[in-house]
């Protein structure tokens, strides 16, 4: 299984470590294997809103070829929302089987087209700009899955998405494994 997280200048980072280090370790806990993890990004360098950096495994590649593609919110999605290239860039991911966004990376998703006909949350100052790309918005909710797409809220939530894609991928027991792990 091939798992892409995405990264953009003026994400928040803890959208992106907080559903990471739960997935990577359904691998480093013997869950999955088969595990790939790629980091993916449209330009060569990436910094989060605070200017931590963080070096992308992949650049500029396509989507295509992921089974999981998850994207983080902050501040530089409701920029790259009207980014043609970067949305162009993200629509390759349209062939894979499951996309999910913790915050604002919904905007990305909707931008992209993959909210259509769909139900989403993100964070609770975009549930307006939300609107616009999907059939409903779910207020208050902190996990909305419509099978293909799951979309979290904040960026507290982004833990509770990470939790919720262990157990999507690999079973309740590894979600209740990886849990306790980290103390949650």
């Amino acid at each position: 299984m091939r798992v892409a997280f995405i990264v953009f200048n003026g994400m928040t980072a803890l959208d992106f470590i907080g559903v990471y280090d739960p997935v990577a370790r359904l691998k480093s806990m013997g869950f999955l294997h088969d595990l790939e993890l790629e980091i993916c990004a449209h330009s060569a360098k990436v910094k989060d809103q605070t200017g931590l950096s963080f070096l992308p495994t992949r650049v500029s590649e396509s989507l295509a070829g992921f089974d999981v593609v998850v994207v983080p919110g902050g501040p530089g999605a409701r920029r790259l929302m009207r980014d043609k290239k970067f949305v162009e860039w993200l629509q390759t991911a349209k062939s894979c089987k499951l996309k999910a966004s913790v915050c604002t990376g919904s905007l990305l998703l909707g931008a992209a087209g993959f909210l259509r006909g769909k139900k989403a949350t993100t964070h609770h100052s975009a549930l307006r700009s939300l609107r616009r790309f999907c059939s409903s918005v779910m207020k208050n909710q902190r996990i909305v899955d419509e099978g293909d797409v799951v979309t979290a809220a904040g960026v507290t939530s982004s833990i509770d998405l990470g939790l919720y894609l262990c157990q999507k991928l690999a079973g309740q027991d590894a979600r209740t494994q990886i849990a306790a792990q980290i103390e949650y």
